[in-house]
């Protein structure tokens, strides 16, 4: 509320002020962290630096498996949330089926599926019918990771979307259809623009879920952070130095990628 004077109370102020505060405590526990790395580094390079130095690679590995699979998360998610939106009641059984089949099974297990099952599957499909292409196919890890982890998670971001586009009015949808709109272009300009605000703090915290998760691709021989790390482990014979930088590697990204998901939030909310 504006004061007589035409100035702002001293309640808008702190309330207003919140957001950035929040902002900057959680930029300075980044820093904090980053910091802290720095200083094991410099003043302990064995074996800190040699540990950092051995999963660099790793760390790219890691980054580029969780943004592939996120975007092909939001893709497949959004799909499988109209589907089950649908009035055709076949098509919304089977979006049904698979989220909860998919949110049933351990995502551990559905990534050892889609590396050792999966090939095999295409193996005997090829022996079926003699496609040389099929009998000879060998999994990528990366990829299988990627389809593993996009297959998993767009489950339950379909469930997010759902629960963002249900949360507008019914209203909006007959406004824009009495205004000619077609079912599919009232969703695209009207509905999902208004869900997408709604459901950008749990979208944020599935990414943060999906980084975290990622380590688990290091048991299907993808070259990730974790598995860099066993391996340094495993030649050097040093357990605890090894997982602290790991531990504090993933703070890291988890840390900025929170971050970078507030500051969304805070550009993208309505005024009022």
């Amino acid at each position: 509320m504006e004061n007589i004077d035409g100035g702002f109370s001293p309640q808008r102020i702190e309330t207003a002020a919140r957001p950035s505060m929040s902002f900057d405590r959680g930029w300075l526990l980044v820093f904090t962290v980053i910091i802290a790395i720095i200083v094991l580094i410099t003043f302990k390079p064995d074996p800190f630096n040699r540990i950092f130095v051995f999963v660099q690679d790793g760390i790219w590995v890691t980054f580029f498996v969780t943004v592939v699979s996120f975007l092909l998360m939001l893709a497949a998610g959004l799909f499988i949330a109209l589907m089950r939106l649908t009035k055709s009641k076949l098509i919304r059984g089977i979006a049904t089926t698979y989220v909860e089949i998919i949110r049933g099974i351990p995502l551990l297990v559905q990534l050892l599926f889609w590396y050792f099952a999966f090939p095999t599957i295409i193996k005997s499909i090829g022996q079926v019918l003699k496609i040389s292409a099929f009998q000879n196919y060998l999994a990528n890890p990366v990829a299988m990771a990627i389809i593993g982890l996009a297959f998993c998670y767009s489950a339950y971001m379909s469930e997010v979307y759902r629960a963002g586009i249900q949360s507008i009015s019914k209203g909006q949808m007959e406004a824009a259809r009495s205004l000619g709109m077609t079912y599919f272009q009232a969703m695209r300009h009207v509905i999902l623009p208004q869900a997408v605000r709604v459901i950008l703090p749990p979208v944020g915290n599935e990414f943060i879920s999906l980084l975290k998760d990622s380590s688990l691709i290091s048991v299907v021989a993808v070259a990730d952070m974790t598995r860099r790390g066993r391996e340094f482990m495993a030649a050097n014979f040093i357990p605890i130095e090894t997982w602290v930088m790991i531990a504090l590697l993933y703070l890291v990204m988890t840390l900025i990628a929170a971050r970078i998901v507030h500051w969304i939030e805070l550009r993208s909310r309505l005024e009022k």
